[in-house]
């Protein structure tokens, strides 16, 4: 890929987003050493909330997978604060954790949580690939119902 992040973001008609303000106390993101930590990103858009509620519910498994892809925008944002404008420092993302409210016979976090993969991997290529956990949790901050965090190497 000779693109640079944000031409990648751009070919897909998106931008990074601005930082959203921690609701508690907390940052949004941490750099210690050449690990860039990721808080918890929620499907906000503009400071709305765009996926609420629970999958096997009243979500559907395509609203899952775009909340999760709305997650890692966000996380694009917040590494391109962390970063001030300088994305391609990124070397890899090492692993992300994914959250999805969901009802107790939900089985399909993993698939929900694809999204916010795919997404990372279409925009960073290789050092988009990385780890990961696909968890189903009762309820999330404002009632989303996705939530996804992030571990990035950089130099």
């Amino acid at each position: 890929m000779n693109q640079t992040i944000t031409e990648r973001l751009a070919e897909k008609g998106l931008a990074l987003p601005e930082v959203a303000s921690p609701a508690a106390n907390y940052v949004p993101y941490v750099i210690s050493q050449s690990m860039l930590y990721i808080s918890g990103q929620l499907p906000l858009v503009n400071g709305s909330l765009q996926v609420a509620g629970k999958l096997g519910d009243n979500v559907d498994l395509d609203s899952g997978v775009k909340a999760a892809e709305i997650c890692a925008l966000n996380i694009l944002g917040c590494a391109n604060a962390a970063l001030e404008g300088a994305m391609e420092r990124i070397t890899r993302v090492v692993k992300i954790q994914g959250f999805v409210a969901s009802t107790p016979d939900f089985v399909e976090q993993h698939l929900v949580i694809n999204g916010a993969s795919n997404f990372l991997v279409e925009i960073l290529g290789e050092r988009g690939r990385h780890s990961r956990a696909a968890v189903g949790m009762s309820a999330l901050p404002m009632n989303a119902a996705v939530e996804v965090d992030c571990l990035i190497e950089i130099v």
